[in-house]
């Protein structure tokens, strides 16, 4: 999630636990900067941006380590602030517990968070919000703003807190629900188009949980369909493009391509772009506007050669026609995506219009 909500969370959770003890105004703060602290990774060195993109939220994400982290950070707090001397179990598992919702809430986003590191190294991304979510957001901030403004522990502030935080954790279990009838609706709708998709994944559009991305992920090729909860019954429009893997055929031997086959599921597409071959992460951004693009080869007449990897240029759609498009589809309105009008399926053909 973006960094005021992982601020505002760790905050909210540090309150609860801390706010009798320290008061609410200093346990918010303490805990805002907890709740920021997983996020560090950013300035680790890596080799290459590819390295940067997949190992972001990697250990300092894990659980396992936050069980470690949480005693010796807890103790460095329990000796330095005199308020917390008495109370060392709480404190412990306070930092424990801001480190761990940071964690929590990343995995429920797209991009993938390494929860189990070491034992199990595969990030886990739900996709249910979208990284930035006003709806979880707005009611934390609220009561953390709150907070900050008391000196004092009141039992009106507590049950604020408890609201907010009860209220926001419904909401990303609801958003997994609503997920799994996306997924459910998107398979019909490939079934009656004759599409056999190997793969489906429903994705939260930007800063809402009604309208869905759904990826349908076949060998050579994917089918883009968007899904708003206030559809009626229409028919839906596939948007259908090349996968290429035949570009990427003889990469399997090269680590950056390998790392984002990996880190992105099997999610991905390649692109032959101005004699370089690209690939782009499918679950995070909106053909052909992907966020993370990566050149990794020179693709020549005669052979292919590597590269070191190289972030490739994002390719923009016009965003305004696609601030109304979402506004039309949030709505369950029809309409044609601008960006992708050209790769709309025709009925049960492989053929685009």
């Amino acid at each position: 999630m973006d960094s005021l909500t992982q601020f505002a969370l760790g905050a909210a959770v540090s309150t609860v636990c801390l706010g009798r003890t320290l008061g609410p105004r200093k346990a918010a703060l303490l805990g805002g900067v907890l709740g920021t602290v997983p996020d560090l990774d950013v300035f680790l060195p890596f080799d290459n941006p590819v390295d940067a993109f997949v190992l972001h939220r990697g250990w300092t994400h894990s659980l396992f380590v936050h069980a470690v982290a949480a005693p010796v950070i807890g103790e460095l707090l329990v000796r330095t602030i005199k308020g917390l001397r008495d109370h060392r179990p709480l404190v412990w598992l306070t930092v424990f517990l801001c480190f761990t919702t940071h964690a929590l809430i990343d995995a429920i986003t797209v991009y993938g968070t390494r929860l189990f590191w070491p034992f199990y190294p595969d990030p886990v991304g739900v996709g249910s919000v979208f990284i930035i979510d006003p709806l979880y957001t707005l009611p934390i901030v609220a009561v953390v703003i709150w907070a900050l403004t008391r000196g004092q522990w009141s039992s009106s502030l507590q049950r604020g807190l408890s609201a907010a935080l009860v209220f926001t954790t419904a909401y990303l279990g609801l958003s997994m629900v609503l997920q799994a009838h996306i997924e459910s609706r998107a398979q019909a709708v490939f079934v009656d188009a004759g599409i056999k998709a190997d793969r489906v994944f429903a994705i939260a559009a930007p800063f809402n949980t009604v309208l869905w991305k759904v990826i349908g992920l076949e060998d050579d090729r994917y089918h883009n369909v968007y899904l708003s909860l206030f559809d009626g019954e229409k028919d839906v429009r596939i948007y259908t493009h090349p996968r290429h893997p035949e570009l990427v055929a003889g990469l399997g031997d090269v680590d950056a391509f390998r790392k984002l086959e990996w880190f992105s599921r099997g999610y991905y597409r390649a692109e032959l772009e101005e004699g370089r071959i690209v690939v782009s992460d499918l679950r995070m951004g909106l053909t052909p506007s992907y966020v993370f693009r990566f050149a990794l080869a020179e693709h020549g007449e005669e052979a292919v050669t590597v590269i070191p990897p190289q972030p490739a240029s994002r390719r923009t759609a016009t965003i305004g026609q696609d601030l109304d498009w979402l506004v039309q589809r949030f709505w369950g309105e029809p309409a044609v995506r601008a960006a992708e009008a050209n790769a709309h399926l025709c009925g049960q053909t492989t053929a685009v219009c």
